[in-house]
């Protein structure tokens, strides 16, 4: 059987890119599976093969049984730069970065020209949380390509605004346009530039989740102090905690477009208001009405003399491409109920409630609360009858980081840019803690951190609520 041809083709934005794309795309994968079997009992030393076998388990979320594929695939073609390259991808998606980093090198050492592999050496560099060698990698790159394209900004812009470099970040973060993986309205009006609007209808669309519209919300008030009548596209599930925002006109997501002067994107308005990190604005106040607090007090009662009320979250939705690496399981969460005094709440929604289920009798150490949720103002609600929230990533921590309220954020190595790279703060939620994965992707220290920090808390609210003694 014939070997296979190596061509390359856009992948999912912010992935990199494995050799065999456009042939898998061309071909289909089942009858990509069935060519590359064929060709392996002709000749099992086909690295290509291997490899191709490597790129569909990889796609199939099989990823050790992809990294033993392309292994395989080297034994017999060591020098393959292309297999080298499919095998970095699937160990850098395995979590396994150092290995991801070193099969790129190895990949970039026997084919330096080439624009896929330097894609994704830097791919792999900004994975591993190696910011400097990855804009290094960018820059090296955009010169063999004479200029960067719209992928290479992207994977600039999301380097530039993790390590801070918010004013060339944010011009980057518009490359995203140009990446056909990106999926948002087709405009509908001129773009606005940020210029005195001076009565005119501008339309402000969403586009990203529920967490990025929560985040940006704090810049509609200053596109409506430009002087224009705001027209505001939002998800239903918000639009009671956005009431107060009064817009002069909501739209319902994906609603057809109205008519309107100009138009903005919500994640370009932190580049339209050149945002630094000195000059980060405060989340917007939001609004929860008295009938979602009135919810509320009925679920959560009265409050235990003593008791700290923790609310938890461990996964984000399922749906999202990277809430496997952000996201964690109940179990780890449990042995926050062992600390004397603390009570446990949970704010979890979607399928990841199972865990709950499956609790048992111990599922009295939990309160759930996500069955009386029905969008953010509720969950608001709840929220604000907490005293902390303990969380791994999602929108729900844009929500608790608007209303002010103490959330320690339990985040993966390389973490949404809001976060940064290091440090507990960041200047987008001030009542918001970090704890840090290692580079070792491993929750168990965060955990164990956690644990030692909630000891922590309710020993100094115990001395802090104690009688003062009096002296006679």
């Amino acid at each position: 059987m014939e070997r296979f041809s190596m061509h390359v083709e856009t992948d999912d934005a912010d992935r990199a890119h494995d050799q065999d794309d456009q042939l898998r795309r061309s071909m289909g994968d089942d009858q990509l599976r069935r060519s590359a079997e064929a060709a392996l009992d002709a000749d099992p030393s086909d690295a290509k093969a291997w490899s191709i076998l490597g790129l569909l388990l990889r796609r199939a979320g099989k990823l050790e049984e992809a990294i033993a594929c392309h292994r395989r695939g080297l034994e017999h073609a060591p020098d393959n730069w292309s297999v080298w390259s499919n095998l970095g991808n699937a160990l850098t998606e395995a979590g396994r970065l150092a290995e991801g980093v070193a099969a790129q090198e190895e990949a970039f050492r026997r084919e330096p020209g080439n624009g896929t592999i330097l894609f994704n050496r830097a791919v792999a560099f900004r994975k591993a949380g190696r910011y400097a060698e990855a804009l290094a990698a960018i820059d090296l790159a955009s010169s063999e390509n004479g200029e960067p394209t719209a992928l290479l900004r992207w994977e600039r812009a999301l380097t530039r605004l993790q390590i801070g470099d918010y004013v060339h970040g944010f011009d980057d973060y518009e490359a995203r346009r140009q990446i056909p993986s990106y999926h948002a309205r087709r405009p509908s009006a001129p773009p606005w530039n940020g210029q005195e609007l001076d009565g005119r209808r501008v339309f402000v669309t969403t586009e990203q989740g529920f967490g990025d519209a929560l985040l940006v919300a704090r810049y509609l008030p200053m596109v409506k102090k430009a002087g224009g009548r705001l027209v505001y596209e939002c998800h239903s599930e918000l639009r009671r905690v956005f009431s107060g925002l009064d817009p002069d006109e909501w739209v319902a997501w994906g609603a057809p477009a109205p008519s309107c002067d100009v138009e903005v994107s919500q994640m370009t308005l932190p580049m339209l208001f050149r945002t630094t990190l000195a000059s980060v604005p405060p989340p917007v106040p939001l609004t929860v009405p008295v009938e979602a607090r009135e919810k509320a007090a009925w679920r959560l009662g009265e409050r235990e003399p003593g008791t700290l009320r923790v609310g938890m979250v461990w996964s984000g939705r399922s749906t999202f491409a990277d809430n496997a690496w952000r996201a964690t399981r109940l179990a780890p969460f449990l042995r926050l109920a062992e600390i004397p005094g603390v009570r446990l709440y949970s704010l979890q929604k979607g399928p990841q409630e199972a865990e709950l289920d499956a609790l048992g009798p111990a599922g009295r150490l939990v309160v759930p609360l996500g069955p009386h949720v029905e969008d953010f103002a509720d969950t608001a609600a709840m929220i604000e009858r907490l005293d902390l929230v303990i969380m791994t990533d999602s929108s729900v921590a844009h929500l608790a980081g608007s209303l002010g309220t103490p959330i320690w954020n339990l985040v993966q190595h390389v973490p949404y840019w809001v976060y940064g790279f290091t440090g507990e703060r960041t200047p987008w939620y001030p009542s918001m803690r970090l704890f840090r994965q290692g580079p070792e992707l491993d929750w168990a220290p965060v955990f164990a951190r956690v644990r030692e920090a909630l000891h922590e808390e309710v020993r100094r609210r115990a001395e802090r609520d104690a009688p003062t003694a009096r002296t006679p």
